[in-house]
């Protein structure tokens, strides 16, 4: 499961990024930009966290029953 999530995380952030230097080249409608940034955005908070996360260990001295 790690390897689909970095590969939607990097379209994701690619969704933000190109569409902006579309936008700055004069290549893409300001509407459509927003759209696909946003919606690049959302895909990549849902899919970042998915292969970033990591398990802490638990060390037996710190915790309290």
């Amino acid at each position: 499961m790690n390897a689909p999530t970095k590969v939607v995380s990097l379209l994701a952030l690619g969704a933000v990024i190109v569409p902006c230097l579309l936008f700055f080249a004069g290549a893409m409608e300001l509407d459509i930009v927003k759209w696909l940034a946003l919606g690049g955005t959302i895909a990549w908070f849902i899919a970042t966290p998915l292969w970033m996360s990591r398990k802490l260990p638990v060390d037996a001295t710190e915790v309290e029953i």
